[in-house]
């Protein structure tokens, strides 16, 4: 944040994570991880897009109203605008955003102040592509109408609102799970079969699915895959090892 607003006071999103610390606790994602993860995930996309102070905020924040928070709480806590903005991300159509209210030529600029509409598509596109990041998690047939919705409306409004970095990764990461590279996912799920031990071999098979998702070329595809045979050996050895210690604990 300090490179697009080296003025601004941090204190705002501090404050922000703590309260969503706080209402997320207990939570988890479908990959295990704590549900906190993916708020600073979405704060921290919204951060590279330029977006200011109060638009991180919301961004940390933005999936409060799925915790015990009370009604309220951020609107005493962060202020009436911050509120009303989570809620517009919540009940937000992307499509029926109007593109002539968008200007994210200027979002670098340490002057920029978005518009309402510009603030929920930057916290709404980046909600997506985190989820998106870790979609491996996520049952196929919903996967796949993620993908779907990405590629026919989400990746083509984020490159027309300028935001061509996450239009690229948006469409990419939605081509994999359209179009899987079966011969990668297939010589990495074999060796996880042959050398890491059962309890762990389903979540490090889809969090390489998921990062070999991520890459655009088959070239990058291959490099990763191959980087993987080779720590996979040394990895089983380090699991095993740590579940050892376990058992005579």
């Amino acid at each position: 944040m300090r490179t697009h607003h080296p003025d601004a006071d941090v204190s705002l999103i501090q404050h922000a994570h703590d309260e969503a610390a706080v209402w997320h606790a207990g939570q988890t994602r479908r990959s295990g991880d704590p549900f906190l993860t993916h708020c600073l995930a979405v704060a921290a996309i919204v951060t590279d897009i330029g977006m200011p102070p109060s638009v991180i905020c919301a961004a940390v924040l933005h999936d409060i109203d799925d915790t015990p928070c009370p009604p309220g709480r951020v609107a005493e806590h962060f202020g009436q605008e911050i509120a009303d903005l989570i809620s517009a991300v919540r009940a937000a159509k992307l499509a029926a955003i109007p593109l002539s209210a968008l200007n994210f030529g200027v979002a670098r600029s340490p002057a920029f102040k978005p518009t309402r509409a510009e603030a929920v598509l930057a916290i709404r596109l980046a909600d997506r592509l985190h989820n998106l990041r870790t979609i491996a998690f996520v049952a196929p047939t919903r996967r796949y109408l993620v993908a779907h919705e990405t590629l026919d409306v989400i990746a083509p409004l984020a490159r027309a609102a300028g935001l061509t970095d996450v239009s690229r990764e948006l469409h990419d990461l939605s081509s994999a799970v359209l179009q899987p590279t079966p011969t990668a996912s297939a010589v990495t799920t074999r060796m996880l079969i042959l050398l890491l031990p059962t309890p762990t071999r389903a979540r490090w098979r889809a969090e390489w699915h998921a990062e070999l998702a991520a890459l655009p070329t088959r070239r990058a595809r291959t490099r990763f895959t191959l980087r993987v045979l080779l720590s996979t050996p040394r990895l089983s050895w380090t699991l095993r090892r740590a579940a050892c210690r376990e058992r005579r604990w």
